[in-house]
Parts: structure tokens; C-alpha cells; sequence
């Protein structure tokens, strides 16, 4: 089957910018995979995707090697990659890096948000909502991303660019997750106004105990369903080191 059967049927790609047309080819191909619409094991050629696109070789090069940076795709000769699968140990370590890192955000942020701040967090989650009853996947993850941004808003833009690519990172499990476990999102919701109250209120030692248990419980879950008996040392050894406690209790959510 070519590749370009697999999206058909779906919006096409629309260059807004020809500066950014590398970004704007990573960012398409990125939604493709992320969504399962590109399952893994499919193949990327280049020279198909060039001409479906109607764009040169370069931009799609450039694609291709944040797509392979972010783990999304192989490396292969002959300008050709595959979709790489589900990787527990990825997952497990993407996952570890993130309790570590947004539980420092968190507790830097605690007590320190402006008002601005405080009103863009709770439009960002009243938009997860929406975009989520609307099945708009793309929306959804973008608000998400914005939600947890503005939670670590205060710990520089070193460590925000960090979690930001962990996060994108994680996306694809997150989504598997969502598919498999539809009855949790109002429990993901409750668990997110818990957490922007910790640190709008400046409570800096719950928030970092809440949001390490909100992770945790993500690549928990995600585990278990895709890597069932699979013990999750990194994560479980980060939520330690961040509260304290051994992470055995982490509630299984995201």
C-alpha cells in the first residue's frame, strides 16, 4: 500500500509559510504518527512524500531528522525511514525525566503565578474539554501541552524547552492510553484543577506530590497495558526522589 492511502481522506498539507516549510512538514507527518493514523512499521519514502506534498527533497530531509530526533522515526539509507513502535524503555525514561523536571517547575512555580497566568491555565483546561468531547485529538494535545507549560511557567526556558520535547515525545503513548481509557478523562481533569490550585495557592510540597503521582500514573497505565509484568524502576525511582515515597501508591492516571 502506498502512504499516501493511508491519509487519504484526511486534510491535506497547506505550506502558510514557505520559511517554514521544514516545520510545517514535521508538523503534519508528526500529527500523522502520533494519531496512529501512520501505524508502526509504515513506510516513509521520501521521494513519494515529495510529490504528494508537491515539495522538494530538502524540506522533507529536515522533516525527517526531527521526526528521527524525537524517536518517532527509523534511520534508514536510501532516503527511506519506518514508523518505530512502542518502546517501554523510551516510554519509562521520557517519563522519569518529566516527574523529575515538572515537579521542580511546579514547585517553582507555586505561589508565583500571575493572574494572567492562573486565567490561561484554566482556559487551556476548559479547552482540553471541549477538544476532547469534539474528538479533536490535535486540539486536545496542544492545550494539554500549554496547561502543563503554564504549571512550570517559573523554571526558565532551558528546562521549558526540555519538558516540551519530552512531552511531544510522550504524546503517542498518552493517545494509546486515551483510546484504551475514556472513562478516565473526568478523573485526568479533577487531577489537573487539583494541581493548578496547588500552585496558584503556593502550596509548593502538594503541588510537587501531585503532579509526580499524575505522571507517574500515566507510564504506569501505559505499561500495563502495553508491556504488562514490565516494572517501571525509572519512573518509580523519580517519583522517590521528587516526594520522598517509593511511587507504589501513584494513582494510574494521566
Amino acid at each position: 500500500m502506498a502512504i499516501t492511502e493511508l491519509f487519504e481522506g484526511r486534510a491535506g498539507l497547506r505550506i502558510s509559510d514557505p520559511r517554514r516549510m521544514s516545520i510545517e512538514i514535521h508538523a503534519y507527518l508528526r500529527e500523522l504518527i502520533t494519531s496512529g493514523v501512520l501505524p508502526p512499521g509504515a513506510e516513509l519514502k521520501q521521494t513519494e512524500l515529495a510529490r504528494a506534498f508537491a515539495v522538494s527533497r530538502t524540506p522533507l530531509r529536515e522533516a525527517f531528522r526531527m521526526l528521527q530526533e524525537e524517536g518517532l522515526i527509523s534511520a534508514e539509507p536510501n532516503q527511506r525511514s519506518r514508523v518505530l513502535g512502542f518502546d517501554p524503555q523510551e516510554l519509562e525514561l521520557l517519563y522519569a525525566g518529566r516527574v523529575a523536571l515538572e515537579c521542580l517547575g511546579v514547585r517553582l512555580t507555586a505561589g508565583r503565578m500571575s493572574r494572567g497566568e492562573e486565567r490561561s491555565a484554566w482556559a487551556a483546561r476548559r479547552e482540553m474539554d471541549r477538544a476532547y468531547r469534539a474528538g479533536d485529538v490535535g486540539a486536545w494535545a496542544a492545550a494539554h501541552h500549554q496547561f502543563h507549560r503554564l504549571l512550570i511557567g517559573r523554571c526558565g526556558s532551558a528546562v521549558l524547552r526540555t519538558t516540551a520535547s519530552y512531552a511531544k515525545q510522550s504524546d503517542r503513548y498518552v493517545r494509546a492510553y486515551q483510546v484504551q481509557h475514556d472513562e478516565a478523562f473526568a478523573e485526568r481533569q479533577r487531577e489537573h484543577r487539583a494541581i493548578l490550585e496547588a500552585v496558584r495557592d503556593g502550596r509548593p510540597q502538594q503541588a510537587v506530590e501531585l503532579m509526580a503521582h499524575h505522571l507517574s500514573g500515566t507510564a504506569l497505565r501505559v505499561m500495563e497495558d502495553f508491556a504488562p509484568g514490565r516494572p517501571a524502576t525509572a519512573v518509580l525511582a523519580a517519583v522517590e526522589l521528587v516526594t520522598g515515597a517509593n511511587g507504589e501508591g501513584a494513582a494510574p492516571r494521566e
